[in-house]
């Protein structure tokens, strides 16, 4: 079925439209990252502890996670186009209320709520490119989006340092107004309302239970560390909490599956295509390892290094800036020969890349050292994003877009959650490690009342934050202790999300080989019944 303009002003230019939701989508995906390279001044200014600031980040990808659904969905039902303008509305206001957070619980909320606006815009972006460009033109499209993701998601660290250092942390959420205001008019005068012709309902039992079961298992993966996987409070526990998300998950799917004949929240019939299955997992590892390797990485670069936010955004900016040059050359290629092994090879320079910088990381290095791992995992971000999207979507039915839409961003942030999360709790628990290792080593002349009390006061402080340059301005025996045992502890840390990086890239090689477009406009390169499938 084909999209069906209910404005009188439908004959648009669809890459004036893909530009304006790529806009919208930026600055979703740049505040995931864009924090990072704040942790250290929002620790120092707003007086948070290291969990806090996991809070600002995880506040944000959780409301994010639980309503992409219900959101792509609800865009089905509404418009595209007005779920869209609501969340870009809803986002830059959020934005602008971040930036005038007098606490950390003040801007937890708010970062709620940008996670809120959101999850309201970011699955119409796909949805609407289904509609407006036809199947033979999706690929680029789809590589165009794709490759916004990249640069948004490694560009945070480096938009964020510049801001940060002119200004204060508060300017990496003032950034959005401008932008998001932009983003408001551009809707209204490009975007068309575009509908399938169909009228959808919608699943409020389906939508409660993803919900609550997304809730209860990403909130127990954020908190887990901090309560030791144990009580919250009462009878309340991490495992009761994973038990309860996990049986709802289970309920939803089973109800999910009796209603496949209607009008279900999560069409299973998405699920058929082999390639968008396995872009969703692929999907869901890429997000855990990029943001399991920027988090220990950034405060790596301020606290150890003691970089100002600007070097430090400066230092990881070689792999925007490559990628943002190979993205569209690897999207124009998945369009001629497919993506397949142009994604397994980006990811593989790109776990390479950053494998690189985790061994030859020191407590003395200088930006330069990680020129040419930044390079190379540049290259590998460029040869991702475009082929993964274009791989997934391709063969979208334009009237399950939101549908596939909703799943397909809910696997990344669901991915984002367990890296953010599952990386802060790696973390923590190796800096412990390591910085009592360093004070038996360094310290084994003092008595050993002292080296217990040296002991406490470094668990403390990776479990309270990490002021920035905190190593690097430390002259003496706690410098040493310090840069020495983060050190050792990031390694560990930042080779767990490199493996997810590699299970992506071996499992590309089971992506199915999909009908490519000649340079006259043919389909070819697969069988008749794939290449009716994919027009």
């Amino acid at each position: 079925m084909t999209a069906v303009a209910t404005d009188s002003k439908h004959h648009r230019n669809p890459w004036a439209i893909l530009l304006v939701v790529s806009l919208g989508f930026f600055m979703t995906l740049l505040d995931l990252t864009i924090v990072n390279i704040a942790i250290p001044n929002m620790i120092s200014k707003l007086h948070a502890s290291l969990d806090d600031i996991l809070w600002v980040i995880n506040a944000y990808a959780l409301v994010l996670a639980v309503l992409l659904i219900t959101c792509g969905r609800l865009g089905d039902l509404i418009g595209q186009r007005k779920l869209f303008f609501a969340g870009i509305a809803v986002f830059t206001l959020a934005s602008a209320a971040c930036g005038f957070a007098p606490s950390p619980g003040f801007l937890i909320g708010f970062r709620a709520v940008q996670g809120l606006g959101a999850a309201m815009l970011m699955p119409q972006t796909l949805a609407i490119l289904t509609m407006v460009f036809p199947p033979e033109r999706r690929g680029a499209a789809f590589g165009v989006w794709g490759a916004v993701a990249g640069v948004a998601t490694i560009a945070g660290p480096t938009l964020g340092g510049l801001l940060v250092t002119a200004f204060d942390w508060r300017y990496i959420f003032f950034i959005n107004v401008p932008i998001g205001a932009i983003v408001l008019v551009l809707t209204m005068v490009l975007i068309p309302d575009l509908r399938t012709g169909r009228r959808h309902s919608f699943d409020i039992t389906g939508v409660t239970l993803a919900s609550l079961s997304l809730l209860a298992i990403c909130y127990a993966l954020v908190e887990g560390q901090k309560y030791n996987w144990g009580t919250i409070t009462s009878f309340i526990s991490i495992p009761l909490l994973l038990g309860v998300g996990f049986v709802l998950l289970g309920l939803f799917l089973y109800l999910q599956a009796r209603s496949q004949d209607g009008e279900p929240l999560v069409p299973f019939s998405l699920f058929r295509d082999r390639n968008y299955a396995l872009m969703n997992m692929v999907s869901g590892f890429i997000a855990i390892g990029m943001l399991g390797i920027f988090l220990p990485f950034s405060i790596y670069l301020q606290s150890v290094l003691g970089f100002s936010a600007l070097k430090a955004g400066l230092t990881m900016a070689p792999a925007s800036v490559v990628s943002m040059f190979v993205a569209p050359v690897a999207g124009r290629m998945s369009d001629r020969i497919g993506g397949k092994y142009i994604l397994v090879t980006g990811l593989l320079l790109f776990a390479g890349g950053m494998g690189a910088i985790a061994f030859i990381a020191q407590t003395n290095s200088a930006w330069y050292d990680f020129l040419a791992p930044q390079f190379v995992a540049g290259i590998g971000i460029g040869c991702t994003f475009a082929p993964l999207t274009t791989i997934a979507m391709r063969n979208v039915n334009p009237m399950m877009a939101g549908a596939a839409s909703g799943v397909f961003n809910t696997t990344r942030q669901i991915g984002t959650v367990i890296g953010t999360a599952g990386v802060g709790a790696l973390l923590q628990n190796r800096l412990i490690a390591g910085f009592t290792a360093q004070v038996q080593q360094r310290a084994a002349d003092l008595p050993a009342a002292a080296r217990d009390k040296l002991v406490t006061g470094f668990q403390s402080a990776a479990k309270g934050g990490l002021e920035v340059g905190s190593g690097a301005r430390t002259s003496g025996l706690g410098g040493e202790i310090f840069t020495h045992g983060f050190v050792e502890a990031m390694r560990p840390t930042i080779l767990v999300p490199i493996m997810f990086l590699v299970a992506a890239a071996l499992s590309c090689l089971l992506v199915r080989r999909q009908p490519t477009v000649g340079s006259s406009g043919q389909v070819s390169g697969a069988s008749e019944p794939a290449a009716t499938a994919a027009g």
